[in-house]
């Protein structure tokens, strides 16, 4: 593939890009993006709190996209990346409940789960969001690949990008993440001066 397919291939799966709501219903995309970026306002407004989880490259996006959104959007946010944390759960419990753990404890109505998942199979994702679903909070879900993929289900919002590879679903999540955090930025209070 040439420089101009893999370009063409980044448009393709982001104008592709399917949403869904809780009950997997369709819905437009931008209207997906509103519903987030009002779950977002809502979330700040009430000193609410942001988690975002996934692996990998989705880890490395979902703390990119904390930080962004929290110095930029003025959202309180939160990650699980820390080493010691990751390795207790993963060794003391179990992989699949790295995150699932911590949000039980922390997690409470009217907080917002950013999760991210290429394949949208990765157990300790599925469990993250699963918790944050008990404790009444918000699911926004980014998955690829299969259109089946049980992440998928678990959302209020699902954004799905329908591409195979592992390097075009990363990238076009962090498209996707982007466009949230500049809704954020437009929405966020003033910083003061005119």
């Amino acid at each position: 593939m040439n420089w101009r397919e893999m370009v063409q291939s980044y448009g393709a799966g982001l104008s592709a890009m399917e949403a869904t709501d809780g009950g997997g219903r369709p819905v437009p995309v931008d209207e997906a993006f509103r519903a987030w970026s009002a779950a977002s306002c809502a979330v700040r407004s009430s000193g609410r709190c942001a988690y975002l989880i996934g692996n990998g490259a989705s880890a490395s996006m979902a703390s990119h996209a904390a930080a962004d959104v929290a110095k930029n959007g003025a959202l309180r946010t939160q990650v699980f990346t820390d080493l010691s944390l990751i390795t207790a759960i993963g060794n003391d419990i179990g992989y699949a409940e790295v995150f699932a753990e911590p949000l039980r404890r922390h997690a409470s109505r009217g907080d917002l789960l950013v999760a991210i998942s290429s394949s949208g199979r990765s157990e300790n994702v599925l469990r993250g969001a699963r918790a944050v679903r008990e404790a009444h909070g918000t699911v926004v879900t980014l998955s690829a690949m299969r259109p089946d993929n049980p992440l998928r289900s678990l959302g209020d919002i699902n954004l799905y990008v329908p591409v195979a590879t592992y390097g075009l679903a990363e990238s076009c999540h962090a498209a996707v993440l982007h466009h949230w955090i500049d809704a954020m930025v437009d929405g966020a209070p003033s910083k003061g001066g005119a």
